[in-house]
């Protein structure tokens, strides 16, 4: 499908011993935050649009777009690691409302104006709910890409989610993450699971399409055995699943438009997702009616971006 951006990324742990490959900047708080630029010149661009990556994701996600129709319509990309993930340090005091301000420092950094873009996939769509929390006067427009939801929003209806095996996988990892990580760490490196090529082929967790899309482009390296058994990756993985699905500082649901005169928030679903259920993105569509929803019949969780969802920006 051509003018499409891959949700699926490329991510591998950076040694401590090699220095970093990307260009960095230094956070208020002593941290380094990595980056990386993509489409056209900044001081040239229509829009800029920073990109947030899912779980066991980076900057270095696979990206599809054509460059004539990045030209054409003046896109420029910033696509980071957020904390802990790829080349940016971890971060000790988390929460999610440091995954909104880690994004506005880095774009007040650059020099990316007053107002700019959120893209956020799958797992990154946390900190982009945070963006609109947190930072809604910096917002251009957003887009949520296959955005995880969580069960402890506490606007969620019972009979949506009260037999969704989802939910109940959620809860017992959690438990674990939070009571028994060192048994969730012995666990998920143990040999005798399936590796990443085995889960990437597995139609429990993705469509058809999804399984053709990861033929041609990389799977997900940093949930490997391997790379789990590396505590850094392993650590940035436990603390990113527990600050997604535990109880937050707000509820999605008693958000405003942050663009009052236009509709701007854009959540962009795969009917045959088998990571998140449609029927809640609908339901989260429905209770707000300022967000555009776009739901893709034949999509599954690799949903790839369309560009031309960035027009109605």
């Amino acid at each position: 499908m051509p003018g499409m951006v891959s949700n699926t990324a490329q991510t591998a742990a950076v040694s401590e011993d090699l220095p970093p490959a990307s260009p960095r900047i230094r956070l208020a708080d002593g941290r380094y935050l990595a980056y990386r630029e993509s489409g056209v010149p900044k001081n040239k661009a229509n829009y800029k649009i920073i990109i947030v990556h899912g779980f066991g994701s980076s900057k270095e996600m696979s990206f599809l777009a054509p460059q004539e129709l990045i030209d054409e319509l003046g896109i420029y990309f910033l696509l980071i690691d957020r904390a802990g993930y790829g080349e940016s340090d971890p971060n000790p005091k988390r929460s999610v409302k440091s995954e909104a301000l880690d994004i506005e420092e880095l774009a007040d950094q650059l020099e990316l104006g007053l107002k700019f873009y959120v893209i956020g996939v799958s797992m990154g769509s946390y900190p982009t709910w945070s963006c609109i929390k947190h930072i809604p006067h910096r917002l251009a427009g957003v887009a949520l890409v296959v955005p995880v939801v969580n069960y402890r929003w506490p606007s969620l209806p019972h009979h949506l989610i009260k037999d969704d095996y989802r939910r109940k996988l959620i809860k017992w990892g959690l438990f674990f993450a939070e009571f028994a990580p060192g048994l969730l760490r012995w666990w998920v490196t143990q040999k005798w699971l399936p590796s990443t090529s085995v889960l990437e082929r597995n139609p429990v967790f993705f469509n058809s399409r999804d399984i053709e899309v990861l033929k041609t482009i990389p799977g997900f390296p940093m949930l490997s055995q391997e790379k789990l058994r590396q505590q850094g990756v392993f650590d940035t993985l436990h603390h990113d699943f527990k600050l997604a699905f535990s109880r937050w500082d707000f509820d999605p649901m008693d958000l405003s438009n942050p663009s009052p005169k236009q509709s701007s928030v854009h959540i962009w679903q795969g009917y045959e997702d088998k990571v998140v259920p449609f029927q809640l993105q609908r339901y989260i569509s429905f209770k707000l009616p300022w967000i555009q929803y776009h739901e893709v019949p034949d999509g599954g969780h690799l949903l790839c971006i369309m560009l031309v969802c960035v027009r109605p920006f």
